[in-house]
């Protein structure tokens, strides 16, 4: 049995957690992953190196590896303290290192991948600090990712520059390739829409045969997706890249317990609804189920389950 070609295409936690069930299933998965990210460590190592921020390719590449768990933890370990070290992630400095080392941060990552054992190709979006911008609807432009949930105010668009920045062939290829490619989950102005304004990348998705799907937040983002309902976030990839790039949306259909949604309540954020007809009349079919666990008063997508869902198993 040929295994399918997965891509999967976003940034942040949702991401990692998603591709963490995906590699227990036989599939062959690619992740392109955003590099528009300019706060925290990546921001500094971005800013003082000039490569794109090594953050979301860390959390990815974890989540995608196949090693003891002392490794993993010694990767994601941030210094506390140290002149310059403070703040820093270990796996961000090794990335900055490879980078260094081969002269090409997707090359970095491709050297990387063999020491950690990577199910899987991990490709970022660009090869390429790129900066994101948001043009809100009262006409004022924000830029930076980290500072665009920061304005509270309703986004229009979001677009970037430099205005010539080139996809990675090898995503390209990927995306050709694919038998099913997820957008998400992640943050829908900056993590998902960033890799599909990277030029050549919506096209290649449009052209690609395979089935595609969104997999749709079930909370709204503070300063970035208030009030927004599942048909919200979808009419809003639509108008930044068109009608061809999701088939079927995968939607929370259960209701969020009262203490996780209070607990959500202190950051701005409510239980995303489920509008189905207008999601309909967008030309999607929909998966509903319950596709999330309660950590504490966290909420995460069920891996398991959402993957079940994607390939349909």
């Amino acid at each position: 049995m040929n295994k399918k070609n997965v891509v999967v295409i976003g940034g942040g936690t949702g991401l990692s957690v998603l591709l963490r069930g995906l590699k227990t299933f036989p599939v062959e998965i690619s992740a392109i992953v955003t590099v528009a990210d300019d706060g925290g460590s990546s921001g500094r190592l971005r800013k003082e190196l000039n490569i794109p921020p090594p953050g979301d390719v860390r959390n990815v590449l974890i989540a995608l590896a196949e090693v003891e768990p002392l490794v993993e933890e010694l990767f994601q370990h941030r210094f506390s303290n140290g002149n310059g070290l403070s703040g820093h992630s270990l796996g961000n400095l090794l990335l900055a290192g490879m980078t260094s080392i081969t002269g090409d941060f997707s090359r970095g990552i491709v050297e990387l991948s063999k020491v950690l054992n990577v199910r899987g190709n991990v490709y970022p979006a660009a090869n390429r600090s790129i900066v994101l911008h948001a043009e809100m609807e009262d006409g004022t432009v924000v830029t930076g990712e980290s500072l665009i949930p920061l304005e509270k105010k309703r986004i229009k668009r979001v677009f970037l520059t430099p205005g010539d920045v080139t996809p990675l062939q090898s995503s390209i290829r990927a995306i050709e390739e694919a038998d099913i490619i997820v957008l998400g989950p992640g943050s829908l102005y900056t993590s998902v829409l960033p890799n599909l304004l990277v030029p050549g990348v919506v096209k290649a998705i449009e052209q690609a045969k395979a089935r595609k799907v969104y997999i749709c937040n079930v909370m709204t983002q503070s300063g970035e997706t208030d009030q927004y309902s599942a048909a919200d976030h979808l009419q809003a990839i639509i108008d930044h890249c068109g009608t061809e790039l999701v088939d079927e949306v995968i939607v929370h259909g259960s209701k969020v317990s009262a203490e996780v949604q209070l607990r959500y309540a202190e950051e701005g954020a409510v239980p995303v609804v489920i509008d189905e007809e207008r999601l309909q009349s967008l030309g999607v079919s929909i998966i509903r189920d319950h596709f999330v666990t309660e950590l504490g008063s966290m909420l995460r997508h069920d891996a398991t389950k959402v993957s079940k869902a994607i390939l349909r198993v």
